[in-house]
């Protein structure tokens, strides 16, 4: 016989096991527990599931913590025990939440989406998408043997079992929302799938990559020094600084832009110091032999520009009769946002120049091409109070930067909502497709961080501004899912198929991991670190990832992570709808 667990049955059993009146439980306490209505108890459910969730999730298991993820099995055990709230109240907040933590990692991410895809890039995401699509394959056949094909749930419940496997919860979300298109009533609780598939999913990911060590005969020390090798020849990544004297007699009385046209590189050129003195020069400024440059370029570029214009020297600027600093100005003003450095005339209008650009944790090169965004940071050289002088137009203000674009991001949720809700036509599929609540926001929030600034738009957010808005939305989502599905998750497990859904996962995760990262290393010769960055990335597994860090000194598992990490995403939110409308709505 099944037992009734809802709280306040248990409080009264525990009243009477303690022949302890009625009267000192107090009435508003128990109301406070059990009426699901009140505004107050709903915050209190998800306050507490939440918080037991992130506490527990910081336990390691093996070495390994289920971080936030944990906010799922809170749920569900509250869900079990009778602790829930109005449907659609949880529903609201399931989605609201998802809203939030999508849009914002395509705020995080969309400025490097299509970056991405350059040099190595393309083959790594290749990769990552075969490894999406062989996830899917291996699902399909574990669907088509293990299961009872004629149940319509239980197609449904695989997918569920898929985005645990590979410990992807947007398109979980995404599942859910395609599910109510197909079924009107008795919705499929594909989030029990989800939660027995996850924990086996995540020391999967990181047990099939260090099989692919062994497998291949991969030497950790060897590979790192390699990397380190590979590194050090990189001459195209950050700016090259150098002093040279002019001797090439051929450039005497011609200005440092017919020079820059001749060499075609891109240079810049922010001291000169000729008969003793120093100046800022600009486009139109003619040099002489003898003079002595000060020289901004690419590594690639420098025995090239030394070549042509002369040998390098070594100056000592401070001694010189103008003094000159050099200053990292910070971009807060939205009035910038956008501008090419060409569009500032900082030589010609400021007297200074812009020697490199700052974004992201990544140097650029100024080129007159690029585009300042905000929270970019300008390294000016020039006279101290030249320099101050382009600090209050750019703005350079900390404080201002540190303030919330709010606008920019719920202007972003409303255009996604609405481009997710366009209903696009496939042949085969019953209904039409629409990219919903996780595809839509994702895609806009991917191009308004790529090409906001063309709109003026403000879309810089601080790290940690992004990340808390992000946390906020995936625990709200999971704490709902959870809810939702622990009414039914002690039968699924127990009683249904959730043995299946362990094992199934299983093979869902390690198949193709071994598979792919195999191939990356013996066809494509990548390097170890760099494949455990891109499985990590491509299953979105934080976890993997902190572990594929550990392993190696050097930025590789981070770099193969973000390249790949935008398209996997997106692949694992669209497959998710495509599946279920698709498949299951036949």
């Amino acid at each position: 016989m099944h037992k009734n667990y809802n709280l306040s049955n248990i409080l009264a059993n525990f009243a009477a096991a303690n022949k302890v009146s009625h009267f000192y439980i107090m009435e508003w306490l128990i109301n406070l527990f059990t009426s699901t209505e009140s505004v107050a108890h709903i915050a209190i459910l998800y306050a507490l599931v939440i918080a037991v969730g992130v506490l527990l999730g910081k336990i390691k298991f093996g070495g390994i913590a289920l971080g936030v993820t944990f906010v799922l099995f809170a749920g569900i055990l509250a869900g079990h025990f009778g602790l829930t709230a109005p449907v659609n109240i949880i529903t609201f907040i399931q989605d609201f939440g998802l809203i939030l933590f999508v849009f914002m990692i395509g705020l995080q991410v969309g400025p490097g989406f299509f970056e991405s895809f350059r040099k190595g890039g393309v083959t790594l995401n290749a990769l990552a998408t075969s490894t999406v699509l062989l996830n899917i394959a291996v699902m399909f056949v574990c669907y088509y043997l293990f299961f009872d094909t004629t149940n319509p749930h239980n197609l449904p419940m695989m997918v569920g079992t898929l985005y645990g496997a590979v410990t992807n919860t947007p398109g979980l979300g995404a599942a859910n929302e395609a599910l109510n298109s197909v079924f009107t009533d008795n919705l499929p609780q594909i989030a029990s799938g989800y939660a027995c598939a996850y924990p086996l999913g995540v020391v999967g990911i990181i047990g099939a990559t260090i099989a692919i060590r062994f497998i291949c005969r991969v030497s950790l020390e060897k590979e790192e020094a390699e990397l380190k090798a590979a590194n050090a020849e990189d001459t195209h990544v950050k700016p090259h600084q150098m002093h040279i004297q002019v001797n090439n007699s051929y450039l005497a009385g011609r200005t440092i832009m017919q020079i820059h046209d001749f060499l075609n590189r891109d240079f810049v050129c922010s001291r000169v110091l000729h008969d003793g003195h120093v100046t800022i020069p600009n486009r139109d400024t003619v040099l002489e032999l003898g003079d002595q440059l000060f020289i901004v370029c690419a590594q690639a570029d420098a025995e090239a520009i030394i070549a042509f214009i002369g040998p390098e020297i070594q100056v000592e600027w401070e001694k010189t009769d103008q003094p000159l600093v050099s200053k990292r100005i910070l971009v807060t003003k939205s009035s910038i946002n956008g501008k090419t450095l060409g569009q500032m005339h900082f030589s010609s209008a400021y007297g200074v120049n812009v020697t490199r650009v700052t974004r992201q944790g990544m140097e650029l090169f100024a080129t007159p091409r690029l585009p300042l965004q905000v929270g970019d940071r300008v390294m000016v050289v020039g006279p101290e109070d030249l320099v101050n002088r382009v600090a209050d137009v750019l703005g350079n203000s900390i404080k201002r930067l540190e303030a919330p674009n709010i606008a920019t991001i719920f202007l972003g949720i409303v255009m996604g909502i609405i481009f997710g809700s366009l209903p696009i036509a496939i042949p085969g599929m019953p209904v039409p497709m629409k990219l919903g609540i996780a595809g839509g926001p994702l895609i806009i929030a991917i191009l308004i961080g790529r090409y906001g600034y063309k709109v003026h738009l403000v879309t810089y957010t601080t790290t940690s501004a992004n990340m808390m808005l992000r946390e906020i939305g995936l625990v709200l989502f999971l704490a709902s899912v959870g809810i939702k599905a622990g009414a039914g998750f002690w039968e699924t497990v127990i009683q249904g198929d959730g043995l299946k859904y362990v094992y199934t996962g299983f093979l869902i995760t390690v198949i193709p991991i071994l598979i792919i990262g195999t191939i990356a290393r013996l066809k494509y010769k990548f390097n170890y670190f760099t494949i455990m960055g891109m499985l990590a990335g491509t299953y979105t597994d934080p976890p993997a990832l902190a572990y594929a860090n550990q392993s190696c000194s050097t930025e590789a598992p981070a770099i193969g992570y973000s390249t790949v990490y935008p398209l996997s995403m997106f692949l694992r939110i669209f497959t998710a709808q495509v599946i279920i409308l698709l498949c299951c709505g036949a």
